[in-house]
């Protein structure tokens, strides 16, 4: 007997059949058209589900906020577009859920699917504050959805599951039914049919013979086949049941590992299909942390499997040192997230009180208390401008595939992204001694830096760095001018990269300006043009626009992309403190309309624990002496220097005597350097040219040799203090 009735989604029947005296009941699977039909003959209930589409919003951004997009559910899996494709909604086997908008874009050119969600491992939950939202958590992100009311929700929710129950009750035969038993061939009917039209004994034979070859060949490749499909299985059932067992974990999601033998499976944050949620907080968290995968711009293989690095467990190879590091010491790498617990409790010091103590004096021996300093040195600063050297990674493997425009626009992004971490910085960051160093190793990112102070007067830093096929290296000084009441600072000198294949682009930095020195909240803008040059086939042009009284929208960064005739390929625009887009061809200004442009870069979220400092998450580590560290630094390296050291860890006290106490080492510096001194590490091409890194640093590293390296830090002789002093 069959039963049909309807199930709570109208257009799917559910079909159940009892056959009387059937003891071996056999599921089979049935398709019409794209419609999906699960039988089973033993008189259980039957699935049925049908393609359903129809229009979601997708949760981007902030800045784009709920966007449309085009879902169809199909197959065990759910795609989405940007625009509705016709074909989708075609046919008596496709339901539509909602309403088509109002003037259809069937006439726009079709795109392809930005997004594709399996089913069978990935899960969903409603949303308890808004009963238009739910969401669906799969192995690397999280689909935020909403539909226009509690019903279209119900729909969505109800395909769903209906489509998960479908996938999970198919049957999974590791082989075809044909090789569970031995498959012979008889070639009796053949032989006997030759032999009756007179052909001789022997040839039937060889016949007999080649067809049995050949049948033995084929049975041969289709075993092959049913064992590339177990194989394949076996895969989807880990999948499937990793994803079981992380929803039953209770891990956070963004600790997922799809295969078992790796740590943490972890998807389970909420348990399937369930309508309970946490506090709003955290949903507002999970908006920050939605993705808009469809909105950047589209990178193959290589270049996602580049990117890995951002989540620190990829395997890199160290140009510098020459020598593969091996991927578990990454994952031991485990760098603060926070600066120590301050010991003393912090005075604040007034500038007025400050100069009005030293009127009269000479302010080249004027020591500033260690308030106005931050608990990095300007070497260390340097490194903060390669916090993003993915985009160089980036970069080089797009050049690699041939695509110059893509590897400048990366670079032209770089080159922005030096200036996030100066907003809200408001402290200055320690001067070097002569002959100070820093190192900075980071496996995890690929790269290996190292700077130096080349000169005490006029100051310069020369720093070198090594990444995933390109070298980076620049000298840098400033030159001030005192305005009253703001300070501005011109950078002198070039920034250098060269990528393995040759081609280099070189550019210098904006001026920055920094104000209300005297009065109201002190603040830093970076404005002018910046000319980033190659020698291959483009150049960029960037403009930081200067603030003003009348500009609602500040830090504003607009440029171009040439190509050697001077035709300008495309725009970029963006803010230094935020990210940077760019968009094909030339545009005079930033579109009101984001979706046709491609993200390029985006500021890293600041840390959870902000100081006064307001040092960045990636800024926190650099001063950190990981476990094993300070015996291979060498004595010169700023991460020992005691009056830094002191500041991060609070001591306010010790950290002004040991500053007022390298000051005034500080200044035999010139002396030093009148007298023959020479950098280490570095030397200068020609007389006005770029310091250049001569090598042997890592190295001397390796073997724990420091011959020429002084303790900089250390206390001075009193007796060349004195004859210092006299000369």
């Amino acid at each position: 007997m069959r039963v049909k009735e309807m199930h709570p989604l109208c257009c799917i029947t559910l079909e159940s059949t009892s056959e009387i005296g059937d003891q071996s009941p056999e599921p089979t699977l049935l398709r019409t058209g794209s419609a999906v039909v699960y039988s089973n003959i033993n008189g259980s209930d039957i699935i049925n589900a049908s393609d359903v589409a129809g229009i979601l919003y997708k949760w981007t951004n902030y800045h784009k906020g709920w966007r449309s997009r085009w879902f169809t559910l199909r197959n065990g899996i759910l795609s989405y577009s940007k625009n509705r494709r016709p074909d989708h909604i075609t046919g008596d086997d496709v339901r539509l859920i909602g309403n088509l908008p109002a003037g259809n874009n069937n006439h726009r050119k079709c795109r392809k699917s930005v997004g594709i969600v399996h089913l069978k491992v990935s899960s969903f939950r409603e949303s308890k504050s808004d009963d238009r939202r739910f969401y669906i958590f799969t192995s690397t992100k999280t689909l935020h959805l909403r539909t226009n009311s509690k019903k279209e929700r119900a729909a969505w929710i109800e395909a769903l599951i209906s489509t998960r129950n479908l996938f999970q009750l198919r049957p999974l035969n590791d082989n075809f039914n044909l090789l569970q038993n031995d498959v012979s061939i008889s070639t009796e009917r053949l032989k006997k049919r030759l032999l009756d039209e007179g052909i001789g004994e022997g040839l039937v034979n060889d016949c007999e013979q080649i067809m049995l070859s050949e049948f033995s060949e084929i049975k041969g490749q289709l075993k092959s086949l049913c064992d590339e499909r177990s194989n394949l299985l076996d895969t989807l059932r880990q999948l499937e049941a990793a994803n079981i067992e992380a929803e039953a974990s209770g891990v956070h999601d963004g600790e997922f590992q799809l295969m078992k033998q790796l740590s943490s499976l972890g998807r389970g944050k909420y348990s399937e299909w369930s309508t309970t949620e946490s506090s709003d907080d955290i949903e507002k968290q999970e908006l920050d942390e939605a993705s808009d995968e469809e909105e950047a711009n589209y990178l193959d293989a290589n270049e996602c499997f580049s990117e890995l690095h951002l989540s620190g467990g990829s395997v890199v190879v160290d140009h510098m040192a020459s020598s593969t590091i091996d991927a578990s010491a990454h994952a031991q790498v485990t760098r603060r997230t926070k600066l120590p617990d301050p010991v003393e409790k912090e005075k604040g010091v007034s500038l007025w009180s400050m100069i009005k103590d030293n009127v009269g004096k000479d302010l080249t021996r004027v020591c500033l208390p260690v308030y106005f300093n931050e608990p990095l040195s300007s070497l260390q600063k340097c490194f903060e401008d390669l916090e993003y050297s993915y985009l160089l990674d980036r970069a080089y493997e797009h050049g690699k595939s041939g695509n110059s425009l893509l590897r400048i626009l990366n670079v032209a992004a770089f080159a922005v992204s030096g200036y996030a971490s100066t907003e809200g910085r408001n402290c200055k960051p320690f001067n070097p001694l002569l002959g100070e160093t820093f190192e900075a190793d980071f496996p995890e990112k690929g790269i290996r830096f190292f700077s130096e102070k080349v000169s005490h007067h006029p100051t310069l830093i020369a720093c070198h760095c090594e990444g995933r096929g390109w070298k980076f290296w620049a000298d840098s000084n400033l030159k001030s001018k005192f305005w009253g009441r703001s300070i501005q600072l011109d950078p002198v000198g070039t920034l250098t990269l060269e990528f393995d294949d040759g081609e280099i682009f070189q550019w210098s930095k904006v001026t920055t300006s920094i104000y209300n020195l005297i009065l109201g909240k002190i603040y830093c803008d970076h404005h002018g043009i910046m000319h980033i040059r190659g020698n291959h086939q483009n150049s960029c042009k960037l403009k930081f626009k200067e603030p003003s009284i009348i500009e609602r929208n500040p830090h504003q960064v607009h440029g171009f992309v040439e190509d050697v005739s001077g035709k300008k390929v495309a725009t970029l625009f963006g803010k230094w403190n935020e990210n940077m887009y760019y968009m094909n061809g030339e545009w005079t200004s930033k579109p009101k309309d984001l979706s046709d442009s491609a993200l390029l870069w985006t500021r890293n979220k600041p840390p959870l624990n902000l100081t006064r400092y307001n040092l960045s998450s990636f800024a926190i580590t650099l001063n950190e002496l990981t476990p094993g560290l300070e015996e291979k630094l060498p004595p010169t390296d700023s991460r020992l220097r005691p009056d830094q050291r002191h500041l991060e860890n609070g001591e306010y006290d010790k950290a002004n005597s040991e500053k007022l106490r390298l000051e005034t080492r500080q200044r035999m510096s010139r002396k030093l350097q009148e007298n023959g001194w020479r950098p280490r590490w570095f030397q200068r091409e020609g007389e006005d040219g770029t310091f250049r890194y001569t090598g042997g640093y890592w190295e001397a590293r390796e073997m724990g040799t420091w011959d020429g390296c002084p303790n900089i830090f250390g206390e001075i002789d009193q007796e060349l203090l004195t004859s210092f002093e006299g000369s």
